[in-house]
């Protein structure tokens, strides 16, 4: 019983310092190329706002559009609203990124310099 008194309170340390870390990994976002990503965030509809409440999802194109998620699931859930939007307007026509607008008319383009830009707009936007 007295083994068990010594090792309780760094056992328990260590249980919350790993649900911590385990909560920090998974609401970590995930990696950007920066150029790339720079130049659609423009053109995107969707951005981050910062209240003196927390952070919330908020749209350029419509001003009742508020999303307020957890801290928990925040980058994630912004993530797939990009996503959402990378797919209906974002078009690869071999190495040029193509931005559309609602009728599927040219926007913008980048010209993408090498195959990990390419593989970005494929695993960030789920661009095919």
């Amino acid at each position: 019983m007295d083994k068990m008194r010594r090792y309780l309170l760094p056992a328990l340390f260590l249980a919350f310092l790993l649900f911590g870390l385990n909560a920090f990994l998974e609401s970590k976002p995930s990696s950007k190329n920066e150029r790339v990503y720079k130049f659609v965030k423009e053109y995107s509809p969707f951005y981050i706002e910062k209240r003196f409440g927390g952070l919330q999802i908020m749209s350029r194109e419509d001003s009742s559009f508020k999303e307020k998620p957890d801290n928990m699931n925040f980058f994630k859930e912004f993530e797939r609203l990009e996503r959402e939007w990378g797919k209906a307007h974002l078009k690869l026509d071999k190495s040029t990124l193509l931005i559309l607008d609602d009728n599927g008319s040219t926007k913008a383009t980048l010209p993408l310099h090498d195959k990990e830009e390419i593989l970005f707009v494929h695993r960030y936007y789920g661009v095919e």
